[in-house]
């Protein structure tokens, strides 16, 4: 392809064979003599399991095997559990009771796993689940969040009766109470953020292997941080030494949160393969994965904002009550609701921040990180807020933000909840926005819209969230062959972002490498040392450093081999775009023919090393903070509660842009899944059964193409120095800035009718409702 630089258009070198439909997923491949392997799940959400019948299950044509809690059991089967220390109201530890794999007392949620089966066929598997007969004592359930917290709700644990399984605190709430105190203007308003579901292309699927000769499983599956999945699995749920594991992933095809670490089917599979002696192969239906894979969001806040006479905020208080679902197998359940509780402060000067979360247990699925994992839900918070005291003050929404925005020369700032910005130029990044979006223009539009009978609102919210941060260092091995070709080994996963692309672009622009000669590595833990893998925006930052110092050391041993060739001092040798050359002169090498040397027997100085390969690993010391601004125009239509969305534009600091054409790409993405947060998307079960009555897509509706307008993306670069590339980060971007204003604009169009508030998502029917109810 070719050599090139940060920020140029480099189009994704992993397009051709996927457009070819030559990727290597879970469903495109088998391994010799493999089984199949289906999971038998609850119908109830909440119920006493009194008997489990297998016996017509096992007898059934072509059945392996046919597991249950029982046998994991007496096979001594462990789990893995979330680590981070929390606790209670009372200060006793956090209650939490992970999955054990297959239940066999009770189940907690529609989809709940109870017995295993595995067939010669898929289908054989199915038949004899269906033979499988579980006698259910029905008991009471809970699944909305708010509900579970009130007195006396159906408690999903005995032994944790009011369903808190933890409360987390976190800034001055002295000093908010008294900044409260002494307020001009306090706004208030409750918050709903609902629950929705990754639903990526390629649902989860896995085939599970054991060598019976080496004693070693190895998981072929789609998980984003392979190493520690190999953790995980070795040593808390098999409870072998580590290298009796190995993980390999081929491509992913999409995950955003829901395939970060390891599942109980993966688990199942790899369990299987080894009573069986053959490889057990599962991979999830789309009815089921709805049913089974960890849900996200699906929060209720309690908001204050206390402002001073000229409109400066003062403190905000924040009480969230979070879903985590009805079992809290791993950290990722709980990341989200504290994870990025800091984006609460925005990019605002906020003095006094105080926020409480309670993690509540429900009769429903997990519910884990997903785009964002914070950012949106904090960015909807804080933006919204404003919004509303505006209203309530008088003041111009974009002047009261404009008041209160952190200015570029006070940076490092270190803000009222947690985060220290190094850098960022909040107010530009609004200006600019607004200039691209003809904000001057907007009321001659609106009246435009009004004459034609409809509401045309505006929407504006200056985003800001944290990628790549400490701890998780990755690791790089760059290793060049005798020929002069070069194989990049990363730690990192790819699950659609582009890595093959980026990573080769780095290697162009630190080492000069043609793209062509450059294979990029990554998806297996016996070929790469480590790796904390790809979850928050962090690839490019910690994977790309990790390849910068890696890169490093081959330059610093390639400049002392090209001295030794061109017989000159290692001290007069530069290196440029892949050329080593001898200062002041036209005497020269390339790092291609250094590498050929590196291998040649007599062409080395006396005790050098042969061969060209290093590795290094990068942890960072600090985090990122990418940023930008959001203005989003939409239409509705009173009389059907149809809305348009007209323009979209995007503003965005995330440093320095590796490749322009995947970040607008990756902005891209990230702004529909908000818009279909904001407007379509709900995952909902039935308050009285617990039933999940949106678990297809005939009643879970996603974004299409027809549903939003262009986007356009404009890149306003302030490079970082928390790493060595100046990167920020960008995947969730997108995401983290599109909730907040989808709402805020709708809202701004429903103001004229005296509509203060509407809960997402924004579907037709409810804004026609609100619209009828006001109009009466």
């Amino acid at each position: 392809m070719g050599q090139f630089g940060f920020g140029q258009s480099v189009p994704r070198t992993e397009d051709p064979r996927l457009l070819r439909g030559e990727g290597r997923f879970i469903s495109d491949f088998s391994l010799p003599n493999q089984a199949y392997g289906y999971v038998l799940r609850s119908s109830h959400a909440h119920a006493r399991i009194n008997s489990v019948d297998v016996s017509a299950a096992q007898a059934a044509p072509g059945i392996l095997g046919v597991f249950t809690s029982a046998d994991i059991q007496a096979d001594g089967l462990g789990t893995t559990s979330c680590k981070i220390p929390r606790k209670r109201p009372d200060g006793s530890p956090m209650y939490q009771n992970p999955h054990p794999g297959l239940v066999g007392d009770r189940v907690r949620f529609v989809g709940d796993q109870i017995a295993y089966v595995v067939g010669e066929t898929l289908n054989q598997a199915k038949d004899a689940a269906e033979l499988i007969s579980v006698a259910y004592e029905p008991l009471p359930a809970v699944v909305e969040t708010a509900a579970a917290f009130e007195p006396g709700a159906p408690a999903v644990w005995d032994d944790c009766p009011d369903n808190i399984s933890n409360v987390f605190e976190l800034g001055d709430e002295a000093a908010v109470d008294a900044a409260f105190a002494r307020a001009h203007h306090v706004t208030t308003q409750h918050f709903v953020i609902s629950r929705i579901a990754a639903n990526a292309m390629e649902p989860r699927g896995c085939i599970g292997e054991y060598n019976i000769h080496e004693g070693r499983y190895t998981l072929h599956g789609c998980v984003g941080t392979l190493h520690s999945v190999r953790r995980m699995l070795a040593t808390e749920v098999f409870k072998v030494p580590e290298n009796r594991f190995r993980v390999i992933c081929g491509d992913i095809g999409g995950a955003f949160g829901s395939k970060g670490v390891t599942s109980t089917e993966n688990i199942l599979a790899l369990y299987a393969a080894k009573k069986v002696g053959r490889p057990v192969k599962w991979v999830g239906e789309r009815s089921e994965t709805f049913l089974s894979d960890d849900h996200a969001r699906d929060n209720v806040s309690d908001v204050e904002l206390a402002l001073d006479e000229n409109g400066k905020f003062l403190a905000l208080r924040v009480r969230t009550l979070c879903n985590l679902g009805a079992y809290l197998t791993s950290d990722r359940t709980l990341l989200a609701t504290f994870g990025n509780l800091g984006s609460l402060a925005g990019v605002y000067t906020t003095p006094s921040i105080h926020v409480r979360v309670h993690g509540m247990f429900t009769n429903t699925v997990a519910t884990a990180t997903y785009r964002g994992a914070g950012r949106p839900e904090a960015s909807y918070l804080v933006e919204g807020i404003i919004d509303r005291a505006a209203r309530e003050t008088g003041i111009d929404r974009v002047e009261l933000r404009r008041r209160n925005l952190i200015p570029a020369d006070a940076m490092p700032y270190k803000t009222g909840l947690i985060f220290q910005y190094d850098s960022g130029e909040f107010e530009k990044n609004m200006d600019d926005a607004m200039q691209l979006a003809d904000c001057d223009g907007y009321e001659a539009r609106r009246a435009k819209s009004k004459a034609g009978g409809k509401l045309r609102g505006l929407g504006i919210t200056n985003p800001i969230e944290r990628a790549g941060a400490p701890p998780g260092p990755e690791t790089a091995e760059i290793r060049f062959d005798p020929s002069g070709t070069v194989t990049l080994f990363v730690g990192t996963k790819s699950q659609g972002q582009g890595h093959d692309t980026m990573y080769k672009i780095l290697m162009s622009h630190m080492l000069g490498m043609d793209s062509d000669d450059v294979m990029v590595l990554e998806g297996d833990t016996d070929k790469v040392a480590f790796g904390t893998g790809t979850f928050g925006s962090r690839s490019a930052i910690v994977g790309g450093s990790a390849v910068h110092k890696t890169a490093g050391k081959i330059i610093e041993k390639g400049r002392l081999l090209a001295a030794h060739l061109l017989e000159a001092a290692d001290s007069d040798m530069e290196f440029d775009r892949g050329v080593f050359t001898v200062a002041g002169t036209d005497r020269s090498v390339t790092l291609q023919d250094v590498a050929r040397a590196a291998y040649r027997p007599g062409a080395l100085p006396a005790g050098m090393e042969p061969g060209l390969f290093e590795t290094a690993t990068w942890e960072p010391d600090g985090q990122t903070f990418p940023n930008g601004c959001h203005v989003c125009e939409i239409e509705i239509d009173p009389e059907s509660g149809e809305m348009d969305i007209l323009s979209y534009v995007v503003v965005d600091d995330v440093g320095n842009v590796i490749n322009e054409l995947t970040l607008e790409g990756q902005v891209h993405g990230g702004v529909v899944q908000g818009v279909g947060q904001a407007v379509m998307e709900h995952m909902i079960y039935d308050p009285d059964g617990g039933q999940l009555t949106s678990g297809s897509f005939m009643d879970y509706a996603m974004p299409r193409a027809d549903d939003i307008c262009s986007i356009e993306v404009h890149s306003r670069p302030v490079p970082t120095k928390t790493n060595p590339l100046g990167v920020k980060g960008a995947g969730e971007a997108g995401t983290v800035g599109a909730l907040p204003v989808i709402m805020n604009a709708a809202l701004d169009a429903l103001r004229p009718l005296g509509i203060t508030h509407i809960e997402m998502p924004l579907n037709s029917e409810k804004i026609w409702r609100a619209i009828r109810d006001a109009r009466a």
